[in-house]
């Protein structure tokens, strides 16, 4: 339900595999969850084999573990083709709403260099509904909405937030469309707005809105940009905690930190809405207020050797950044979701996967 970014471990810590999943799931359920740490790139270790790139020779998978039982819940999911509608909350320049929206748009684009978003939202398909039907593969663009002048101010509450979405889908002019089945609607907050939660290990959530509100049930999910307010929080890797000096920044695939940051977290919650958009669909746990969904078991995992301490590997491009996966035109950062079907983390860029 939550994006919680992880406190980074000192760099000597690591945890073997079964223990890492443990932990995890801990984490999970008793509050903010622990870190990942980049491995070096295959760049700095020529000779590196797959075999050195995930944990000793075992072919066990990031997060796999027989005690996660994620279980279908016979609520919907989304099966019919996917809007996204987009609310810019606040001050945002063109170039950062173009790396977003070229993120959104590579979800199911065609073409895309391998490791793709496309090949990572596949992994998302394999999520039914009770007819049998997988989530939809198609993932549109819908209509924006800007909201320049912060209409509900500078600090948003959990409920002012659904009344930003009031104001977007009651708006007298070009107000967002009511589309309760298949339409995702997402906030996003500029760096100089304080969402509840922000920056409290916490970097985006969704839920729904309340008809009480909105006069709608609509599923939403709020991310905002932590640039100025915690990048070490809410943009790591590309950032690093305040109390971990010695550890080096990656380089953002986009030169933005904090947009680079939020596309990972965009991702996160998107994954979730599709398989559990009103809280009854597919989640992990007993507890349908405080879910364990697709994303959160992934948590900080980008590639293979994922979890405990470490982030997996990743790639860089020519220029040094750091990236994981092909977008249309741009590179992108984005952790892995479950694959309940084998039980184990997927991504596309894994070395030791089939997807």
């Amino acid at each position: 339900m939550e994006t919680r970014m992880p406190r980074v471990l000192p760099p000597a810590t690591t945890i073997a595999a079964p223990l890492a999943l443990a932990f995890l799931l801990l984490s999970l359920l008793s509050g903010p969850s622990s870190a990942w740490r980049p491995w070096p790139s295959l760049r700095h270790r020529p000779n590196a084999t797959t075999v050195d790139l995930t944990l000793g020779n075992s072919k066990k998978f990031e997060g796999s573990s027989e005690f996660v039982k994620m279980k279908y819940h016979m609520g919907p999911v989304l099966t019919a083709n996917i809007t996204v509608h987009i609310i810019w909350y606040g001050n945002w320049a063109r170039q950062q709403k173009k790396i977003i929206r070229e993120f959104l748009g590579s979800i199911s684009a065609t073409g895309a260099r391998h490791p793709s978003i496309a090949e990572w939202w596949k992994v998302v398909q394999l999520y039914t509904d009770q007819t049998g039907a997988n989530i939809s593969r198609t993932v549109l663009l819908g209509q924006e909405k800007n909201d320049r002048f912060y209409s509900h101010g500078k600090s948003l509450t959990r409920l002012s937030m659904q009344s930003v979405i009031k104001s977007a889908v009651t708006a007298s002019t070009k107000p967002l469309p009511i589309e309760p089945r298949n339409g995702l609607y997402l906030v996003l907050t500029s760096e100089d707005v304080y969402a509840q939660d922000l920056c409290n290990n916490v970097c985006g959530y969704h839920y729904f809105t309340f008809p009480s509100i909105v006069g709608y049930t609509l599923p939403y999910a709020w991310v905002g940009n932590s640039a100025k307010l915690c990048p070490g929080v809410c943009a790591y890797p590309f950032a690093v905690p305040d109390y971990m000096p010695g550890l080096k920044p990656l380089k953002a695939p986009n030169g933005d930190v904090g947009v680079d940051g939020m596309v990972s977290v965009i991702g996160h919650e998107l994954a979730e809405m599709a398989s559990n958009p009103l809280a009854n669909a597919w989640y992990a746990g007993q507890d349908p207020s405080f879910p364990v969904e697709i994303a959160d078991l992934c948590e900080g995992i980008y590639g293979t050797g994922g979890g405990g301490s470490y982030t997996g590997q990743m790639m860089e491009d020519g220029g040094g950044a750091t990236y994981n996966m092909n977008g249309v035109r741009r590179k992108f950062l984005v952790q892995w979701v479950w694959n309940h079907v084998v039980s184990y983390c997927s991504g596309p860029n894994a070395l030791d996967q089939s997807v």
